[in-house]
């Protein structure tokens, strides 16, 4: 059997967070954890070409707080603001009675977060791009951007093939067990004509400290000459 495991679930209290951020039991779980779900399902369909990338769930007593990253945020926010009122009105009604916020953080380097990443490649292959030419952009787009390292790879009927492959491709360094590494992780389908096709992406950050913690002491030093006699 296979051994994966999701790079950010194996992450989460080391260098990643949670993406639902409240406590509740019994009933009232169930009942937020499909709040929860249908507000995804929402933002997922209503911003389908804003480069979304993660939607954070903050909840309080009888209040929401949602956080949308995304690379444009302009095409959310709208004229005047007009269609955020839109949605919080909608998400008011998921959401029954709580109040609703909707906060915005704009993505600086959207060629550095692996879920676009993923998305813009998934893109391509529906306006049938090969996808050689669509993985080899992206990486190279990444290193571009000051990437240690990235790896793409594709499951699917690739180039409309009878029998299903997948194909991967790397550049720099991935260390996937390495849980000091800020890795990013990003998964997106591409519905073809031919079939679903499933593009997975990993980015290697570069560290913001610049200095990796000292492990192993004195490890690479010279020797002492041992005395003789």
């Amino acid at each position: 059997m296979g051994q994966k495991v999701n790079p950010v679930a194996f992450r989460l209290a080391v260098n990643k967070d949670w993406r639902s951020k409240w406590y509740a039991s019994g009933k009232d779980y169930t009942d937020k954890l499909h709040e929860d779900l249908a507000i995804r399902a929402y933002f997922k369909k209503k911003l389908q070409n804003a480069g979304l990338a993660r939607v954070v769930i903050e909840r309080a007593w009888n209040s929401v707080r949602v956080t949308l990253h995304s690379s444009r945020p302009g095409l959310i926010i709208g004229r005047q603001g007009k269609e955020i009122e839109t949605m919080t009105n909608e998400l008011g009604k998921i959401c029954k009675e709580s109040q609703v916020k909707i906060d915005i953080l704009e993505i600086r380097k959207p060629e550095l977060d692996a879920q676009l990443v993923a998305e813009q490649i998934a893109i391509q292959l529906e306006r049938r791009i090969s996808f050689r030419r669509a993985m080899k952009r992206a990486i190279q787009t990444a290193m571009d951007f000051g990437a240690e390292g990235i790896r793409l790879r594709c499951a699917g009927r690739l180039g409309g093939a009878d029998i299903a492959r997948a194909e991967s491709y790397r550049e720099g360094k991935v260390p996937l067990q390495t849980l000091r590494v800020p890795l990013e992780y990003g998964f997106a389908e591409a519905r073809t004509v031919y079939g679903i096709i499933g593009v997975k992406c990993w980015i290697n950050k570069k560290e913001d400290d610049g200095k990796a913690p000292d492990r192993g002491g004195d490890r690479g030093a010279p020797r002492r000459p041992r005395r003789q006699g």
